[in-house]
C-alpha cells in the first residue's frame, strides 16, 4: 500500500535542537495531507529533549496558528494529528507548503519551533473553469495552425498536477501540449488537415486533462468547431511575449506597455482589434485593460504586490473579416514592490507577572513581527522605546523574546508599560508601535522598618493596671503577607510580667500598677516580623520611664521622732540671739520637687523666741532671753514636701532653759557667728566642695560612657552617677539604684552630712540640668561661706 495513503509520518532533523536556545536548531516533520486524527507525525518530547513525566504539569500544547491541526499526546510526548489536513486549503498551489507550528512549555517558560512539510496526495481532478468552448474556423486555415485552448486547472501540484492533453478521435486536429517552464501545461489545437465546410460545418471535440497520479485523474471540455469561409491572412504579433514592470501604486488610467499586430489583408479583413481573453475568469486581469484600436495596456484598478506579484496576461488580435480571424500573444507584467505596509506587531505569548527577584535572560513574553513588503522593504528592526530592565531578542527570523535584562523593584515600579516599536528599511521607513505591560509581583525582599532604634515612653506611678501605655508601629513597603507585621517582646520573666505586647496591633499594655520608688526604669526590646516567605524582621528598644508622684509623705530622721513623743533640747538662760538650738531632718522616699523639703514652726500666739531655717531644719534663738520669758518651750515642728498636693509631718520638741550651763549635758552648743580667721569649718568645707566638683566630673564623664555602651542586660540595672541640688543648698548623689542626698551646713559646729537614699531622677535630660546646678550652688555655698566667715 502506498505510504502517503496510510497517513504514515517520517521525520528529519536538519540541526540539533535544546531546549534552552529554541532558535538554534530546528526540527522538520512531514505528514500527507488528509492523514486521520490520531496519526503520529513524530516524538516532539524525544527531539525537543524534554521530561515526558513533566508535559502534563508544565502544561506542553501546540501555540500558533496551526494548533488546530496538531496536538501533542502529554503521555508519550507523540505529536498527532488533530484535524483533518488540506494542503489545497493551507497552501493553495503552492509548490512547497510548510507550516511553522510553534509549542510552548511553562515552568519555566520556553517556546519551541518545528517545521511540518504537508504532503500533496492526488485528492484533486484536473478541472476546466468553462464547460466548453466554441471555435470559428475558417475552411481555409492553413495546415499546422494552432489554436489555443483554455488551460485545465488542478489545485494539486507536482507529481499530481495537470501532466497532459488528449483530444478525442477526429481526422482533423490534434492537441500539442507545451510546458514553458510553467508549473501548468496548456493545450493548443493543431490542423492536420484542410477543413472542408461543406462536408462537415460543425465538428464538435472533447478536450481531455490528465494528472499524473496513479491511476490518473481527468477533467474535460467540449470543443465546438464552426467551419467558415475566405479569410485567409491572421494578424501577426510583433513578439510573440512582451514583458512589462510597474508599481503597486501606480494610478488608475497610468500606461504599462503596447502590443502590436499586422493583418496583410485589406479593408476589413486587415483591421485589427485588441482583446483580452480571460476564459479562465482571472480576476486579476481586470486590473488592466487595453485599447482596442492601439493595443495599449494601461492600470485599470488598484494593485497589490502583496497579493500578486505578477500577472500573464493573453492578448488577442482580431482582424474585421466577415470571417474574421484572430492571433494570440502573452503578456508578462511584473509588479513592483513599493514600501506601503507598516511591521504588524502581535504579542503570541506572554507573562503577565514576573517576580521581582526574577534572575536576567527571564522569558516574559514572545513576540511576533511580520511585514508583508518584499526585499528591504521588509526587514525589520524590532527595539524597546523606554529605558526598562527588559530587553527584545531576535529567536528565529521573525520571532522575538522579551526578556528581563536587569534588577526588578516592586516597591520602585509595580508595572511596566513597555513601548516596543518595529521599523522596516524602506523608504521612506515605517513603522508600528505595541505596549506590552508587565506587571511586577512582590517577594519579601523588605523588613519591617521602626522609625526610631530606641524608643522612650514615659508613664505614671500609680496608673491604673491595663492601660495602653504605647503603640508600636512599624513600615514594611512589600504588600500583603509580607507587608503583614507582628510584634514580639523580649522573653524575660521580670518584663512578661509587668507589660504585654499585643502581636498584631503593636500595643503595649501594662499588667501593673508602677511604683517609682521600686522600680523607676526598665528597657526591653521588641522584634517586628513580617508574614513572608521566609520572614523578615528588626528589632527596636524600647526604655520604659516611670514618673513619680507625690505619694510619699516626709520622714522624720534620728535622734527625733514624729508627731505622738515628746524630744527635749535644754538650752542656756545665757544664750546669745542665733544659738543653735536643734537640727530636724527628714527625707521623702519621692523624687524632685516632691521630695523638696521645707521647715516650718507651728508657734504659739505671742512666742518671738526661736526661728527654723526653711530649708536647713535649723532651730535657733531669735534674741537673748529675758526674765519675762517662760523655761519651757514646747515647739511644733512642720515638714512640707513641695509636691501637688503637698504632704506633710511633725515632730514636738520641748525646749528648756537652764540658769546654769554647767547643768547642761551637751557642751560648746554654742557657735560664733564670725571667726576673724580661717577656721577648720572653713578648711572643711572647701575640702568637701572640691570632692563634690571631682564626683561632678565623675559622674558626667561616666554618664557619657554609660550612654554610649549600655547594653539591653545593665540598662535596667546600672544608671549613670548623680549630682541633684536643692534650693536648701543640699545635694542629692544616685549611683546604680542606690541615692542619697548630702547635707552641709555651714553656720555651726554641728554641721553634718546626711546621706538618706532619694529617688532616681526619670530622665537623663533633668540629670544633666541638676548636674550644673550642683556646679552653680557649689560656687554659691563658697561664696556665702567666706562672706561669713
Amino acid at each position: 500500500m502506498d505510504r502517503w495513503k496510510t497517513g504514515s509520518s517520517s521525520q528529519y532533523k536538519n540541526l540539533l535542537f535544546s531546549e534552552t536556545n529554541a532558535a538554534a536548531t530546528q526540527i522538520v516533520y512531514s505528514v500527507t495531507e488528509e492523514s486521520s486524527p490520531g496519526t503520529t507525525v513524530g516524538n516532539l518530547a524525544k527531539d525537543l529533549h524534554l521530561n515526558v513525566q513533566e508535559l502534563e504539569d508544565r502544561g506542553f500544547q501546540i501555540s500558533g496558528a496551526y494548533k488546530d491541526y496538531f496536538e501533542v499526546n502529554l503521555k508519550t510526548g507523540a505529536l498527532l494529528v488533530k484535524d483533518r489536513i488540506d494542503r489545497e486549503e493551507l497552501c493553495s498551489r503552492n509548490v512547497k507548503c510548510s507550516l511553522e507550528v510553534e509549542a510552548i512549555v511553562s515552568s519555566p517558560l520556553n517556546h519551541f519551533r518545528f517545521e511540518i512539510k504537508i504532503l500533496d496526495i492526488n485528492d484533486n481532478a484536473p478541472f476546466f473553469r468553462i464547460p466548453s468552448i466554441a471555435l470559428n474556423v475558417s475552411e481555409s486555415t492553413f495546415l499546422g495552425e494552432k489554436f489555443v485552448l483554455p488551460k485545465a486547472f488542478d489545485v494539486d501540484v507536482g507529481a499530481f498536477s495537470v501532466k497532459g492533453y488528449k483530444l478525442s478521435a477526429n481526422e482533423y486536429f490534434s492537441v500539442d501540449a507545451q510546458n514553458n517552464a510553467e508549473p501548468q501545461e496548456s493545450a493548443e489545437m493543431e490542423l492536420r488537415k484542410a477543413l472542408d465546410r461543406e462536408k462537415q460545418a460543425v465538428i464538435n471535440l472533447t478536450l481531455t486533462a490528465m494528472d499524473g497520479g496513479k491511476p490518473p485523474k481527468s477533467g474535460t471540455l467540449h470543443i465546438t468547431v464552426n467551419v467558415q469561409d475566405v479569410n485567409d491572412n491572421i494578424p501577426v504579433f510583433d513578439m510573440a511575449l512582451y514583458k512589462a514592470t510597474v508599481l503597486e501604486n501606480a494610478a488608475p488610467g497610468t500606461s504599462v506597455i503596447s502590443v502590436h499586430a499586422r493583418d496583410l489583408d485589406e479593408g476589413p479583413n486587415g483591421e485589427i482589434q485588441y482583446s483580452f481573453i480571460n476564459q479562465d475568469n482571472d480576476n486579476t486581469v481586470d486590473k488592466f485593460s487595453i485599447n482596442v484600436l492601439t493595443g495599449e495596456i494601461s492600470v485599470n484598478g488598484e494593485l497589490d504586490h502583496e497579493k500578486n506579484n505578477a500577472v500573464e496576461i493573453r492578448v488577442q488580435a482580431k482582424d474585421n473579416g466577415v470571417s474574421p480571424r484572430a492571433s494570440h500573444c502573452k503578456v508578462l507584467i511584473e509588479i513592483k514592490d513599493i514600501n506601503d505596509n507598516p511591521p504588524e506587531i502581535s504579542v503570541t505569548s506572554l507573562v503577565n507577572t514576573v517576580k521581582e527577584d526574577a534572575p536576567p535572560d527571564t522569558m516574559v513574553g514572545l513576540i511576533t513581527v511580520k511585514d508583508y513588503d518584499a526585499e528591504e522593504n521588509g526587514v525589520v528592526e524590532v527595539k524597546i522605546l523606554d529605558s526598562v530592565p527588559f530587553k527584545i531578542k531576535n529567536t528565529y527570523k521573525n520571532h522575538y523574546s522579551l526578556l528581563v535584562i536587569g534588577p526588578l523593584d516592586r516597591e520602585v515600579a509595580s508595572e511596566y508599560n513597555i513601548g516596543i516599536t518595529a521599523v522596516d528599511k524602506g523608504q521612506p521607513p515605517l513603522s508600528s508601535t505595541a505596549v506590552v505591560t508587565v506587571y511586577v509581583s512582590d517577594v519579601n525582599d523588605n523588613a519591617p522598618r521602626f522609625k526610631e532604634p530606641q524608643i522612650n515612653i514615659f508613664v505614671k506611678e500609680n496608673g491604673p493596671t491595663g492601660d495602653v501605655i504605647f503603640t508600636l508601629t512599624a513600615d514594611d513597603p512589600d504588600i500583603g503577607e509580607n507587608a503583614k507585621v507582628t510584634f514580639f517582646a523580649s522573653k524575660d520573666k521580670l518584663i512578661s510580667s509587668i507589660i504585654s505586647v499585643n502581636s498584631d496591633t503593636g500595643e503595649i499594655t501594662s499588667l501593673q500598677s508602677f511604683d517609682y520608688e521600686m522600680l523607676k526604669t526598665f528597657q526591653f526590646k521588641v522584634q517586628a516580623t513580617d508574614s513572608g516567605v521566609p520572614p523578615l524582621s528588626s528589632n527596636v528598644t524600647v526604655n520604659v520611664f516611670v514618673l513619680d508622684e507625690n505619694d510619699n509623705s516626709p520622714s522624720i530622721l534620728a535622734p527625733y521622732s514624729e508627731h505622738g513623743s515628746v524630744n527635749s533640747e535644754n538650752i542656756p538662760y545665757s544664750a546669745e540671739a542665733g544659738y543653735f538650738v536643734a537640727k530636724i531632718r527628714a527625707v521623702d522616699a519621692d523624687s524632685g520637687y516632691n521630695a523638696l523639703l521645707s521647715y516650718h514652726l507651728s508657734e504659739p500666739k505671742g512666742n518671738n523666741l526661736f526661728r527654723i531655717g526653711t530649708s536647713s531644719g535649723e532651730i535657733r534663738t531669735k534674741r537673748r532671753m529675758s526674765d519675762n520669758d517662760l523655761k519651757s518651750h514646747p515647739l511644733l515642728v512642720l515638714v512640707c514636701d513641695h509636691g501637688e498636693p503637698s504632704l506633710s509631718a511633725t515632730v514636738s520638741i520641748e525646749v528648756v532653759v537652764l540658769e546654769s550651763s554647767a547643768d547642761m549635758q551637751t557642751p560648746f552648743r554654742h557657735v560664733p557667728l564670725k571667726e576673724d580667721s580661717f577656721s577648720d569649718l572653713n578648711l572643711y568645707l572647701l575640702i568637701a566642695i572640691v570632692s563634690v566638683s571631682v564626683i561632678f566630673l565623675l559622674s558626667l564623664i561616666s554618664l557619657m560612657a554609660v550612654r554610649c555602651h549600655m547594653t539591653d542586660a545593665s540598662f535596667s540595672r546600672y544608671s549613670a552617677p548623680m549630682i541633684t541640688t536643692h534650693p536648701d543648698g543640699s545635694w542629692s548623689y544616685s549611683k546604680a539604684t542606690q541615692q542619697y542626698d548630702v547635707c552641709f551646713s555651714s553656720d555651726t559646729l554641728k554641721s553634718d552630712v546626711v546621706v538618706f537614699p532619694a529617688p532616681f531622677p526619670p530622665v537623663d535630660a533633668e540629670l544633666i540640668k541638676q548636674l550644673l546646678q550642683s556646679n552653680f550652688f557649689i560656687f554659691f555655698i563658697l561664696n556665702h561661706t567666706c562672706k561669713q566667715h
